[in-house]
């Protein structure tokens, strides 16, 4: 039976013939409506004539997590007196409830782009409903822009809906309507329950939150902020955390308060979820939860929220190839999101744990995922959608040009696209399964060599990090997860099924069927029969699972580049070989297939170490001593636990967290294929989260393309260093001295050691400093033809002024024996024949009244004639250079040398300063001329006495 007594006070029913006409007219529109007034329930059932008396339509409504998906289909099914499944279904990653009959279905962000690959038309679907689409996932983002082309190409008729209670409603506007103009905006008014605002910030400054830390000291305060509102309001008190770490560590702190503290995030099971969101028993309840309940969720009875102000988003290093989440401060509209949830059912209060002044300061709106998110699945999405670029889609925001080559690059290594970026078949076979395309390339090139069941275990522990008290260990966490009865290990079993059935042998019609995240009626049989065997296997293995071996000794460096690769045929099918990064070769032979059979019939170890260096074949790592590593990218790491840079770096253990100390399996491993890793902020090396020991040989197979060997000639540690080298990207594996290097490689070395340190390490004796000051004198005064002989400037030129030295120079001590005044004169403009008249525009000497020749100083911004005021008896004029253009400063010294006066113009000096001059040096140097006229006097060096004996 239809409860109609609650769909008739649901407010957003006031918008429904605004949005319905909408629909009709244009076929797209934004649907505003604030939190509880039913736009995510109610909305699709009227669309889809469920709930009114409109035409019956089919409904695709699209959430960004599954919780959501699974609240809303639950909602919308109980508000028809039915069970979900029937006319309301739902279908998330692993779960799919739907029948025949289902006109409204809730998907994941996530399974609507598989289907719209699979099926552009989206045939029978009437109507998409984009919620919550102010999050700006990625998924939503691209399904916008597919389903906007699907309309504009294949379907006018499909209407699209963007929905939400905080947007940029222009913007998605804009977006809808396309070339037509802006697509109707509805706005519904909400249920004016009040909410007041409770600023509550920390009594005392706490450390901002980086990288997955958040100071244990705001989390204490959070704590101690829930136990105020429960003894200051009525009701449940919903309080959001970043992250499920964080919520463990507050559920402690409030270990004894007179409430049920309840956990809500996405890696809760199910019935936890449907539990909370059911409503409690009369007892009073705190729920903590990450930003999963901001939105498209109600639970009941919360009449206060406590907001720590965080959330954890994905970032991308792009420099040093890292992804990761990240704590940050979350948005005004993500702060209003929250607090809405206090007034959905009553007033309510919202305690907000920082100050009134700083709310002002937050972003408007959370980053479009677009644009700080590794690339590569959106990459893939757009390859197989025939849009390699992205420069035809239509989206909010585009993809940096940066972030999109670095996701290219690594889905041409993987061979899911060709050099112009379209898919090849293994790429659209990548994409089917619903994994990264990493994840998805170390299951396809690792099944073969390891085992569908084997590799599709790892991969789905890849593919969701297990928890931190599982440690970082992969192997003993994947050992942990097969004898585990937590919901980590039963979402980890349902995910293994369903890739270990879908990276199997292509059964006949089987495959168009086959959604990533979903099992349809037509395939359920078979993913249950690949479960029963997948089950069966995992008890086996847990029961004779070994303690975790030490690491292998590694053997010796390979002698040559030639190792196999794994690739695919025509028909998506790994060939044999170890994969590596290319989409072609043979295997079968030399080190990758030693390597092979070791994986295929070794221990867990082995096993998962080989498909996580598949994965990410740029994060093999070796050892370099305490707990620290190199990577094949060039980044250092470290275990968790080393006590080194990371925990300087104030990095700690944090919520949860089971370090690489002493008692993990890493702890003595010579190489690891680095799984998970961040690189904290300051920190100077990433942070190992997640990592498997291998051998040098697995290293070397996994990552060929950055296996390398040849000569090497380069500037290090003052000198040149030549030798022969063979490495795995950043990572040296055997060196030897060369004794004849190749002339040229030792030139650019020598070229590259000036330019990093500077033409320091040539020889500047007195007269080539003299020299270089007067070239720059010029330059800066007459300017062309004139060179620039600055530091950048003569490095840029070195191979034009020093070019015969640097042909010679072997080390750093030849370089130190080069003339530089007798290069940096091939600067001067001989072509012009302006070098000729060097000596006369910047003289090295300006010969004086007494005839000696003194030495002007060009090392300021005005040459510098420093001269015993004697010698400039007689002359009227101070000296000029630069062709008369520049006036020398005469700095006038005493008889004994030293600063009696300075001056630009001497005339003035004769007739203004003298006096005051003479009388002053006149008492001190009495054997010394000082005649009362200058300018007519006898310039002399010598005294009064020898001038009168001539």
């Amino acid at each position: 039976m239809i409860r109609r007594d609650v769909l008739e006070q649901l407010p957003v029913r006031t918008a429904l013939p605004a949005l319905r006409g909408a629909l009709d007219g244009r076929g797209a529109a934004v649907l505003c409506a604030p939190p509880g007034t039913g736009k995510t329930t109610l909305v699709p059932l009227e669309l889809a004539g469920l709930a009114g008396e409109g035409p019956r339509r089919r409904v695709l409504v699209a959430e960004p997590r599954r919780i959501a998906a699974r609240a809303a289909a639950r909602r919308m099914a109980w508000l028809l007196g039915e069970k979900v499944g029937d006319r309301v279904g739902f279908t998330v990653r692993g779960e799919r409830r739907a029948g025949p009959r289902t006109a409204v279905e809730v998907v994941t962000t996530g399974v609507l782009l598989q289907r719209l690959q699979r099926d552009p038309e989206l045939v029978g679907v009437d109507v998409v409903v984009l919620d919550e689409c102010h999050e700006r996932h990625l998924d939503a983002d691209t399904s916008a822009a597919f389903l906007l082309d699907v309309r504009e190409t294949l379907r006018p008729e499909l209407r699209l809906v963007a929905a939400s209670a905080t947007t940029d409603a222009e913007g998605w506007a804009g977006l809808l309507g396309g070339p037509e103009g802006a697509a109707p905006v509805v706005e519904a008014a909400g249920v004016s329950h009040p909410v007041g605002v409770v600023w509550a910030p920390p009594e005392r400054p706490v450390k901002p939150a980086h990288g997955m830390r958040v100071d244990p000291a705001l989390l204490a305060h959070v704590a101690a902020v829930v136990r105020r509102a429960l003894r200051e309001q009525a009701g449940d008190v919903l309080c959001f955390l970043p992250g499920v770490g964080e919520i463990g560590r507050v559920a402690g702190e409030l270990a004894g308060v007179d409430a049920e503290v309840l956990q809500v995030h996405g890696r809760a099971p199910a019935e936890v979820q449907d539990a909370v969101l059911a409503g409690g028993d009369g007892r009073r309840r705190v729920v903590l939860a990450t930003s999963v309940a901001e939105s498209s969720l109600t639970v009941p009875g919360v009449r206060v929220v406590v907001d720590s102000g965080l959330a954890r988003v994905p970032r991308t290093d792009h420099a040093r190839g890292l992804s990761a989440l990240t704590t940050v401060r979350a948005s005004r509209a993500a702060g209003r999101q929250r607090a809405g949830r206090a007034g959905r059912e009553a007033p309510g209060v919202v305690y907000r744990c920082w100050s009134e002044g700083e709310d002002g300061r937050l972003p408007a709106f959370p980053d479009p995922e677009i644009k700080v998110a590794d690339l590569t699945a959106f990459a893939l999405q757009a390859a197989c959608w025939g849009d390699p670029a992205a420069s035809g889609l239509a989206l909010l925001d585009a993809p940096p040009a940066g972030a999109l080559a670095a996701a290219r690059e690594v889905l041409t290594a993987i061979g899911a696209v060709d050099g112009a970026g379209r898919v090849t078949a293994r790429g659209a076979r990548m994409a089917r399964l619903g994994l990264h395309p990493r994840l998805a390339r170390a299951l396809l090139d690792g099944a073969p060599e390891v085992g569908v069941r084997r590799a599709a275990e790892v991969v789905a522990l890849l593919s969701e990090e297990p928890p931190r008290a599982y440690g970082d260990d992969l192997a003993a966490a994947w050992r942990t997860a097969r004898r585990g009865g937590d919901a980590y290990a039963a979402r980890w079993r349902q995910e293994a099924r369903r890739l270990a059935s879908a990276a199997g042998e292509p059964r006949a019609g089987a495959g168009a069927g086959v959604e990533a995240g979903a099992m349809d009626g037509a395939e359920s049989d078979a993913h249950a029969e690949v479960a029963e065997v997948t089950e069966a296997q995992a008890r086996s293995d847990a029961q004779a699972a070994p303690a975790a071996p030490a690491a292998p000794a590694a053997p010796a460096a390979p002698a040559s580049s030639d190792a196999p690769v794994a690739g695919a045929d025509a028909g998506g099918r790994a060939r044999s070989g170890v994969g590596a990064e290319g989409g072609s070769g043979e295997g079968g032979s030399g080190r990758a297939g030693r390597s092979r059979g070791r994986a295929a019939a070794g221990g867990d170890d082995a096993v998962a170490g080989l498909i996580a260096a598949l994965a990410f074949p740029e994060r093999v790592a070796r050892a370099r001593g305490a707990g620290s590593y190199l990577m094949a990218s060039g980044t250092g790491a470290e275990l968790a636990g080393a006590g080194s840079a990371g925990q300087r770096a104030g990095w700690g253990r944090g919520p949860g967290a089971s370090g690489g100390g002493a008692g993990s399996g890493l702890r003595d491993a010579g190489w690891l294929a680095v799984a998970v890793a961040d690189r904290p902020v300051a920190a100077v090396s990433a942070r190992v989260r997640l990592a498997a020991v291998i051998d040098e040989e697995t290293a070397c197979a996994a990552a060929r393309a950055l296996y390398a060997s040849g000569d090497e000639v380069r500037w290090s540690d003052g000198d040149v260093v030549a030798r022969s080298v063979t490495r795995l990207g950043a990572i040296e594996l055997v060196s030897r001295p060369l004794s004849a290097p190749d002339p040229g490689l030792v030139r650019d070395a020598v070229v590259s050691g000036l330019r990093k340190e500077g033409p320091g390490l040539l020889r500047w004796a007195p007269a080539a400093v003299s020299l270089r000051q007067r070239m720059g004198f010029l330059h800066r005064e007459l300017g062309e033809p004139w060179p620039d002989v600055s530091d950048a400037a003569l490095l840029e030129r070195a191979e034009e002024w020093l070019g015969v030295e640097l042909g010679r120079a072997r080390r750093r001590a030849d370089l130190a024996r080069v003339d530089a005044g007798q290069a940096l004169s091939r600067l001067l403009p001989w072509a012009t024949g302006d070098a000729a008249r060097f000596d006369e525009l910047a003289p090295e000497r300006i010969e004086v009244p007494s005839g000696s020749r003194v030495r002007v100083d060009y090392d300021g911004e005005q040459p510098v004639l420093a001269v015993k005021l004697q010698e400039l008896f007689g002359l009227q004029e101070s000296p000029r250079v630069a062709g008369g253009r520049v006036a020398v400063l005469v700095h006038l010294l005493s008889p004994a040398g030293r600063p009696a006066a300075v001056t630009a113009d001497l005339a003035s000096f004769w007739r203004d300063g003298y006096r005051s001059v003479r009388a002053e040096l006149r008492g001190r140097y009495p054997k010394h001329p000082w005649p009362e006229d200058p300018s007519a006097a006898e310039p002399t060096r010598h005294t009064s006495a020898r001038l009168k004996r001539g």
